[in-house]
């Protein structure tokens, strides 16, 4: 369905800065106007860009069917309006179940929800002692394997260990496909990590989840990410990252952007949900495999908490847009998303002073946020 040509008003930022005036828009921007007579306590940033959910509102993406479709209209409601489904290590027949369900709402995006781009593929091609809330299902990963995945659904990204066997000579191929190689769920070593990225992996999966960590004599995955990446997913929900860590990631690693890796018990009260075949527990606003002392599961995180906790650490408004945005586009190559230009996707979130959604557009279609104006 079309859209009516229609207009925002506030603080607009856009890639020459912010601009105070009105942007013009039907499905894609049309202009952005300044005037300085319109109301400045409104702030129009990018749509978020999400490239690491599981779930949310009771719904998992391994259940297939139209979970994709409930979990995109979920976290539209935060802002969100572009995100990559993802999945979990489990039965090969799980796995195709979840992008069979998918690959319907990527062909029949709804008008109320995020454009599902594609997929995350986060298993099962990793390291059996890294599994963090992963199931133990994990297999060496095989061409003609992510083949047959990606026709069901485009895999926009996929996570592997690079240490396991077959893993290092299979990224160039996987790249070729158009994937973009994660490195993550790793037990590798710092040369492991080296080598993966002059292979042509693109990034790191949760940055400090799931890995071999820094030490000044071992350095680890975290090292290889440190000293060498361009791009690398966090999640920064305060819980599984530390303040101090992530100040440390943002200074080393130019375009780090924001996930959420969002699970079924996202925008729900405290209790039991579905991870993929297990059962994870929400307490507080953590996540956790069996209960209030297992290991982190995902978060109950949403992309519009993600900016504001960007923002108390001292970042810089428009660079935690820019982790919340236009660094996820870039690294999938997306020119016309995560920014707000002329010909870009009319894809926007209205923030009040306090960074809290007040109106949220997908492809120019009005969404209703947790917080109406």
């Amino acid at each position: 369905m079309s859209v009516a040509r229609q207009a925002v008003e506030g603080r607009i930022l856009t890639p020459d800065g912010w601009i105070t005036g009105r942007l013009c828009f039907g499905e894609r921007v049309h202009d952005i106007e300044a005037d300085a007579g319109v109301r400045a306590d409104r702030l129009v940033l990018p749509g978020f860009i999400d490239l690491h959910v599981h779930g949310a509102l009771g719904v998992d993406i391994m259940q297939g069917g139209d979970a994709a479709t409930t979990i995109a209209r979920a976290h539209a409601r935060h802002g969100t309006t572009l995100l990559l489904g993802t999945t979990m290590t489990a039965h090969a027949s799980d796995i195709e179940r979840a992008l069979h369900g998918m690959s319907s709402a990527i062909a029949n995006k709804a008008e109320d929800g995020a454009r599902v781009l594609g997929a995350h593929l986060e298993g099962p091609f990793i390291s059996p002692h890294r599994l963090g809330a992963q199931p133990p299902l994990t297999v060496p990963a095989t061409l003609a394997a992510v083949q047959r995945l990606h026709a069901i659904a485009p895999l926009r990204v996929l996570t592997l260990a690079p240490e396991m066997p077959g893993h290092l000579e299979l990224i160039p191929a996987l790249a070729a496909l158009g994937i973009r190689v994660q490195i993550g769920h790793s037990n590798g070593s710092y040369d492991d990590g080296v080598a993966a990225l002059r292979a042509g992996a693109a990034g790191f999966t949760h940055l400090f989840n799931g890995m071999t960590g820094l030490h000044h004599r071992d350095p680890g995955i975290v090292g290889a990410a440190l000293a060498h990446a361009e791009y690398a997913e966090l999640i920064p929900d305060l819980q599984h990252v530390a303040p101090g860590t992530m100040q440390a990631a943002m200074r080393a690693i130019p375009r780090l952007y924001a996930i959420t890796d969002a699970t079924a018990a996202t925008g729900m009260p405290d209790g039991e949900y579905a991870l993929g075949p297990q059962r994870v527990y929400k307490c507080a606003g953590c996540v956790r495999l069996g209960g209030s002392k297992g290991s982190l599961a995902g978060s109950a995180l949403t992309m519009d908490q993600a900016l504001r906790n960007l923002v108390e650490l001292g970042q810089d408004l428009a660079l935690a847009s820019q982790r919340c945005a236009l660094f996820p586009a870039d690294y999938l190559g997306l020119a016309d998303r995560g920014l707000l230009a002329p010909g870009a996707w009319a894809d926007m979130v209205v923030l009040d002073e306090a960074l809290q959604p007040r109106q949220v557009f997908s492809e120019g279609h009005a969404i209703s946020p947790d917080n109406k104006l």
